[in-house]
């Protein structure tokens, strides 16, 4: 079977080809670090991860590039709040991005690449333009001229004529309303960050002037939002990448202007496929920082723990409409607990004295050899995450079925069905089968950070040698704690 993938440029259903058959270059758009990730987000990390087991488990060397945006003007609205400058503020919630992460159970990308760290490369990406005439200067800003890309508007199936304006620039700095800035003169400016600040936020004028800015041939600035990706795609990739993930929000104009941008500098096909994850809604509108309508990465694993929430999330493909609410949540509550008892039952018969080497069930190897094909149908077809996990529901018939029905168990075929449930289950789709170390560790974890929070209240309440001893009974436990400006971190 061939893998199969839904390409946002053409509009159809393709066969994936890579550009080197042993390998694929994909790059995520990640955050902007302004703030706490939530569960739309969080649909976007666990799709990508599985789309990456999956391509790892077809045998490809998968380098996958995902970034944190952590130059932007909703971060400076954030200073005074998480932080005391714009620098500050990104690096809170990188920290906090990198735990969600982690709880998770995602895979690790290749690279983290920040906006900031790549300041060179992305001056060097705009000169590039400005040389080959598609960029030009005005009033120490860059704007790229859309008008000279031809195939401007393919991916978001649009004209330059239907695209009116983009950005709040000065209409009279600009050839044409649609052109966008690939470098902005000067700082931040107050008006641009009054819309996204908080109450207990610093004032404008005070939080702007932490706003982070380069030298440049065109002077004092910052980059644009657009050129970043483009930059940090090619640094750490390739000018032609196999696959850019992104969400469904950032086909126009985010990911519109990278192709053009990219392919303009460089006279190739920036990404060969382009695959875009559909938003998470709640109450018929999306999940969004800026509606505050959502629920953040931390609560939910704390609330439901991350094997409820990633068979929640991967319940629904990543081309489909997915909506969080409590019933859907239960129903994924209700998915989990079924593969998990599956899966443990399949092991403790496995394990038990009834499993006999010349007992044959014909019918639970069928069942296996089907799940598994039907696994692996599932997932070449665009990686469709939800008919997948129904494979596995029906591998946990098929356990319970010839566990109810036996009294000597098929030792064989027992095990083929564990080998399934940690292959596909575990290693593709990323669930905790047999994962009780693990929870262990969680477990650790969460009782570590509990501690943290009262040593924490000792302090503020002046009770420096009683925090001064919860500090060294955590040492003497193995858990090395350091204070930071952003408060107690540690390491098991």
């Amino acid at each position: 079977m061939t893998l199969r993938v839904t390409n946002t440029l053409t509009g159809e259903k393709e066969r994936f080809e890579p550009s080197d058959p042993d390998s694929v270059l994909l790059y995520y758009c990640g955050l902007t670090t302004s703030d706490p990730p939530h569960l739309g987000h969080a649909r976007g990390w666990v799709h990508v991860d599985v789309m990456c087991r999956w391509l790892a488990h077809l045998g490809y060397d998968v380098r996958h590039v995902e970034n944190f945006t952590d130059v932007n003007e909703k971060i400076v609205a954030r200073v005074g709040e998480d932080g005391d400058s714009e620098a500050a503020v990104a690096r809170h919630y990188v920290q906090q991005v990198i735990r969600d992460m982690r709880s998770l159970n995602l895979d690790r990308a290749d690279v983290y690449p920040r906006v900031s760290e790549h300041i060179p490369e992305i001056v060097d990406l705009v000169e590039r333009l400005v040389e080959g005439g598609y960029a030009y200067e005005a009033d120490g800003s860059v704007y790229f001229d859309v008008t000279s890309f031809e195939a401007y508007g393919a991916l978001s199936n649009q004209t330059v004529e239907d695209i009116e304006s983009q950005g709040t620039d000065a209409a009279s700095e600009k050839r044409h309303p649609a052109d966008f800035a690939l470098w902005k003169a000067d700082g931040v400016d107050p008006d641009d960050i009054a819309d996204h600040q908080h109450p207990d936020a610093a004032p404008a004028e005070e939080a702007c002037q932490t706003a982070q800015t380069w030298d440049s041939p065109w002077g004092e600035g910052r980059p644009g939002w657009h050129i970043e990706c483009s930059a940090m795609s090619m640094t750490h990739l390739d000018e032609t990448i196999d696959i850019h993930v992104g969400g469904q929000d950032l086909v126009f104009p985010h990911h519109e202007n990278e192709v053009a941008q990219s392919e303009a500098a460089t006279g190739e096909r920036f990404a060969n496929y382009w695959l875009h994850v559909r938003l998470l809604e709640t109450d018929d509108e999306k999940m969004s920082s800026s509606l505050g309508n959502y629920f953040t990465v931390s609560d939910a694993v704390a609330e439901f723990g991350p094997d409820v929430l990633r068979t929640f999330l991967l319940s629904t493909a990543y081309t489909s409409r997915a909506t969080y609410s409590d019933d859907t949540i239960a129903e994924a509550r209700e998915r989990w607990d079924r593969l998990e008892r599956g899966y443990e039952r399949a092991v403790e018969a496995c394990d038990s004295v009834d499993a006999y080497a010349k007992t044959t069930d014909e019918t639970l190897r069928s069942a296996v050899e089907a799940a598994t094909d039907e696994f692996a149908a599932a997932m070449n077809d665009d990686f469709n995450t939800r008919e997948a996990i129904t494979a596995l529901l029906e591998l946990t018939a098929a356990v319970h079925t010839h566990v109810d029905e036996h009294d000597a168990y098929d030792y064989r075929g027992l095990r083929q069905a564990v080998a399934a449930f940690e292959t596909f289950g575990g290693d593709v789709l990323g669930l905790g089968f047999g994962a009780a170390q693990d929870s262990d560790v969680t477990l650790a974890e969460d009782l570590v950070e509990l501690v943290l929070d009262v040593r924490e209240q000792e302090r503020d309440a002046g009770n420096y040698e009683r925090a001064d001893d919860l500090r060294d009974e955590l040492e003497a436990l193995g858990v090395e704690v350091q204070d930071t400006d952003d408060g107690p971190t540690y390491r098991l």
